[in-house]
């Protein structure tokens, strides 16, 4: 409605901060109009039963993933050495 071609995503839905099975919270999560859900404790069988919900993801949402995807910026090399000194520099000044 607002005209937002991005991804939408929600928070990590294994973090307990809504009611509901994990399968209730995907399913309301896509409902409210979200592209992603996201997953983040490592539990196998609670990433098994949110990828079993998933399965029926539409292909206008796969679409938009891949638009996304092919839109991303690779990021620039980090010169870690130059982090460090930069560190070293704003620890002395404090």
């Amino acid at each position: 409605q607002i005209g937002f071609r991005g991804l939408l995503m929600t928070d990590d839905l294994s973090m307990k901060a809504l009611n509901g099975t994990l399968e209730e919270k995907v399913v309301k999560s896509f409902d409210a109009g979200c592209d992603l859900v996201l997953h983040c404790n490592g539990e196998m069988s609670e990433m098994i039963e949110i990828a079993n919900t998933c399965s029926n993801i539409s292909a206008d949402k796969d679409n938009l993933l891949e638009d996304v995807l092919s839109k991303r910026k690779t990021g620039s090399s980090i010169d870690i050495q130059k982090l460090i000194n930069e560190y070293h520099t704003i620890i002395e000044k404090c």
